[in-house]
Formats: structure tokens, C-alpha cells, sequence
């Protein structure tokens, strides 16, 4: 499924949405495309639009303030591009570096991918306790940098600069 940026009128963004959903918001005259797919085309008996990968809204929606990221367990993937955090594979499960039971909660600076086989070696113990060392420290994304990185690494790369510099 290809996920759509969707920028406020002051181009903020604001969230990401369903190609269907973008295309919606644009016959609807609520929003326009501000970035297409270079190949893709979405096609109608009477409309024939270019598939949109970042839509402006025409009116500004008032947002209200987000000081922090909701925590999640697909934006800890997200956010470490589905590495494993110790062994640096195909990270499918989250790891908790202080384990729940010695305290430690569902925070961004408490939770990284890992791989199933890494998590289930450290097991219920802490990452020096078990002698193996992170590759990469957790880290708090910004509200907009974890949006951003929703959209993919590949996707990233096609959006325009001034869009991604702080997410990148």
C-alpha cells in the first residue's frame, strides 16, 4: 500500500494517508497535488489524475500542539529502518532494553527493533548483562520526523529537500 503525504496549507505536514483516500481529497477540491508518482496514473470513466505522493490542503487546519510522538510498536520498527538494534538483520520484534520486569516501559529511549532470535537470547535481562552491545542508541523522534519516516526510506528520497531535511 502506498501511503501519501498530506501537508496543511501552511505545507506542515500533518499526516499520511491512502493513495484511494489522496485521491478523494483531490476530485473533492479539498486538496491538490503538490508531488505525483513519476509513472502512475489513477483513471476514471470521466477523470484522469497523476497518482499523488504529497497533497497540499487548500483550507488550514488548525492542529493542536504535539510536544512528543505517540510511541508504537510499528514506529520503533519504522524508526530503525527494521534492523535489529544488536545484530543489525531483519528486525521483526521490539526489544525492550531495561526489561518490563526490572521497571522499564514502552518508551522510545526504552525500545528498539531486534530480530526474533537476539530477542529471545537476551531474554529477561539488560543488553550488558547479556554482553551484547547496541549498535545504535534509541533515540525520541519529533512528531513530524516519525510521520516522515512512515512513508519509507525509498519514498524519502523522491519527496522534495525541504520537506525531509529534518527527518533524513
Amino acid at each position: 500500500m502506498r501511503d501519501t503525504l498530506v501537508l496543511n496549507a501552511s505545507f506542515e505536514p500533518l499526516s499520511t494517508v491512502t493513495l484511494n483516500r489522496a485521491v478523494v481529497l483531490v476530485l473533492q477540491s479539498k486538496a491538490v497535488v503538490e508531488q505525483a508518482h513519476p509513472e502512475l496514473r489513477m483513471r476514471g470513466a470521466a477523470v484522469d489524475i497523476p497518482a499523488p505522493r504529497v497533497i497540499r490542503l487548500r483550507r488550514y487546519v488548525r492542529v493542536p500542539f504535539r510536544r512528543q510522538a505517540p510511541w508504537s510498536r510499528r514506529g520503533v520498527l519504522v524508526r530503525d529502518g527494521h534492523r535489529c538494534a544488536y545484530c543489525g538483520r531483519r528486525a521483526t520484534t521490539v526489544d525492550h532494553v531495561v526489561p518490563r520486569s526490572h521497571g522499564g516501559g514502552d518508551t522510545w529511549l526504552n525500545t528498539v527493533a531486534s530480530c526474533a532470535e537476539d530477542n529471545h537470547r537476551k531474554a529477561d535481562r539488560t543488553p550488558e548483562q547479556a554482553g551484547m552491545p547496541l549498535l545504535r542508541q534509541p533515540f525520541e523522534p519529533t512528531p513530524a520526523d516519525a510521520m516522515l519516516l512512515t512513508l519509507g526510506r525509498d519514498d524519502l528520497g523522491a519527496l522534495p529537500d525541504w520537506l525531509t531535511r529534518s527527518a533524513a
